[in-house]
């Protein structure tokens, strides 16, 4: 077990600030959150920036610089635990389109200058870099699962998060399928629950309104992408729509990722 008061760093990299802003708002909850760990350092949320090391680093947003590089190699020497929140930081975030495209060629459309810009040519998750303890997944994250992952972290105990998928949530508060009823393709079959608010068991929010999942939350574990394709496919749904789907928020994950190329390899995709 740490200290009495564990100390909080939050660090930020390629993101939309998302995943540090669900930590902000959780507000009467943060009073309590602070109350048992010193935010050591968060830029997002105070000036005051203390020196580590710290008892556990929260990580947002993917490597896309040389300078994040070397950022997050002295993070994780500055961290006890380093957590990464948000799909940015677990698959690479949607900015991970690039790594199936050629960057210089989008430097030169839309920037006068492309010369003046340091970029790598992928945006990669932070578990592709250093060792990472925890993933916190979500596009954004839980609020209740971020509280859930630093209360247990300065209790010294594994996070709780869910396994199970959004079909799951789906049938729990008694939305019809949308893939089966609808035929609108989804990705819930394949993507880890997360979504809404698990006080109220309110989750799978785009399938109960009449939208396909983007799997947010990434990949449950063992997933079989290429058998639920097959099944879109039969149904009429053409390749190229299918990898559009699976190159969403997490699409740059090990297993999103497979889906995508092997839809792309078959004959008469895109």
């Amino acid at each position: 077990m740490m200290a009495d008061k564990a100390t909080l760093a939050v660090f930020k990299f390629a993101s939309c600030d998302g995943c540090q802003l669900s930590l902000l708002d959780c507000e009467d909850e943060l009073l309590a959150v602070a109350e048992a760990v010193e935010i050591a350092y968060f830029p997002e949320g105070r000036s005051r920036k203390l020196a580590g090391p710290y008892d556990v680093g929260l990580v947002e947003g993917s490597i896309t610089t040389p300078d994040d590089l070397q950022r997050i190699q002295e993070a994780r020497e500055a961290c006890r635990y380093l957590v990464t929140i948000g799909a940015c930081a677990s698959a690479g975030g949607i900015q991970a389109l690039r790594n199936w495209a050629n960057v210089a060629e989008f430097m030169q459309q839309v920037y006068a200058h492309p010369e003046y810009v340091s970029t790598l040519a992928t945006s990669t998750p932070i578990s592709e870099h250093v060792a990472v303890d925890f993933e916190l997944r979500g596009c954004p994250i839980s609020k209740h699962q971020l509280l859930e992952l630093i209360s247990s972290l300065v209790r010294g105990k594994k996070p709780r998060t869910p396994s199970h998928s959004v079909c799951v949530e789906c049938k729990k508060r008694g939305t019809v399928c949308v893939a089966v009823a609808q035929g609108i393709p989804c990705l819930g079959p394949l993507t880890q629950a997360g979504c809404g608010d698990y006080h109220g068991n309110r989750g799978a929010i785009c399938p109960a309104c009449n939208r396909e999942c983007f799997g947010c939350f990434g990949p449950q574990n063992q997933v079989n992408g290429e058998s639920l394709m097959n099944f879109y496919q039969q149904r009429g749904v053409q390749p190229l729509q299918l990898v559009q789907l699976s190159r969403n928020f997490s699409g740059y994950s090990p297993e999103f990722r497979r889906t995508s190329e092997s839809l792309e390899n078959r004959e008469g995709s895109p």
